[in-house]
């Protein structure tokens, strides 16, 4: 079997990413800071298939082991927000470049890179800067890279309905910043994975991008009352203007794990769906999957009890 090497393979879009590739047949490095916390993806492929190895990509050494051999990289390295030494411009951008350079010099046939939707120089938010900055390295690096932009991805384990879904127990209202009216395109997490695994797999996507979204548009006030409408739980949506969400997000963001940053309030002021003349899922082969399929596997945990089985 030809092996992949990914980057961050134990996150919430890496276990569908490294299921996807041991279903298709591909040996799977999974390249990571804390190997035992990557063991469960083990059981991803057949025995000895999936195999989890230390790499830190400020550690040149650790990144090189982790390419010995890889026919195809892919990176999903990330963060929301920064703390200690996880700064957006170390991981996003010199992080990213320096996985490309390696993979090139390791003599890998293909590289994936994942940024995001809102990847722009001149954004006001860091993360969307760096996140451009670092497809420009990779380019630079390894210019027949596959860069994979979606939008907010959703799916069990993703960090945004079941956000919201928990804090709809405790809470009687929910924050609408900025009016609930940003737009987004959410899209599946298996729909990532397949697209990661497509882009590999065909020859014509070597060098281009694609923007990744589902079938639908949602505002975010939109995506909060789906939320509400699937755990049963109407909750008051209190509109909060941006100035007063950056003065909350001012004091939230020294929280260990800050529930809003200044500069995701920024993110907010933008909509993030994907681009009039972007190439997209279809380019790539893929039929999106509707929020509406998948909420329901993973949101009825969070109904009031003996409300279930109720529909």
């Amino acid at each position: 079997m030809a092996l992949a090497t990914v980057f961050g393979g134990s996150g919430f879009i890496g276990r569908y990413v490294v299921t996807a590739l041991a279903r298709n047949g591909w040996s799977v490095n999974v390249a990571v800071r804390r190997p035992d916390q990557a063991l469960f993806l083990k059981t991803a492929g057949t025995v000895g298939q999936v195999t989890p190895i230390a790499a830190n990509i400020r550690e040149p050494s650790s990144v090189e082991r982790a390419l010995d051999g890889a026919h195809a990289v892919i990176n999903l390295v990330g963060i929301l927000y920064q703390a200690g030494p996880q700064r957006f411009d170390a991981v996003h951008a010199a992080g990213a470049g320096a996985i490309a350079a390696a993979a090139k010099k390791a003599g890998a046939k293909h590289f994936v890179h994942v940024s995001a939707i809102g990847a722009d120089p001149q954004s006001p938010s860091r993360y969307a800067r760096t996140k451009a900055m670092g497809e420009t390295r990779v380019r630079e690096e390894f210019g027949d890279a596959v860069i994979l932009r979606p939008s907010i991805v959703f799916g069990p384990e993703d960090d945004f309905f079941n956000r919201f879904a928990k804090m709809a127990v405790i809470s009687p209202f929910l924050p609408l910043i900025g009016g609930g009216q940003t737009r987004f395109q959410p899209i599946y997490v298996g729909d990532v994975a397949s697209a990661v695994v497509a882009a590999i797999r065909m020859e014509e996507a070597a060098g281009k991008v694609y923007e990744l979204g589902g079938p639908t548009i949602y505002t975010f006030e939109e995506l909060l009352r789906l939320m509400m409408s699937q755990t049963k739980r109407q909750r008051l949506l209190l509109p909060i203007p941006f100035w007063l969400a950056t003065l909350q997000a001012t004091f939230l963001e020294w929280l260990p794990v800050p529930p809003l940053t200044r500069d995701q309030v920024s993110l907010l002021r933008r909509d993030n769906v994907v681009g009039p003349n972007a190439k997209g899922l279809s380019a790539l082969g893929i039929n999106p999957t509707p929020v509406e399929l998948v909420l329901p596997t993973y949101l009825d945990q969070y109904r009031p009890r003996g409300h279930y089985n109720r529909d």
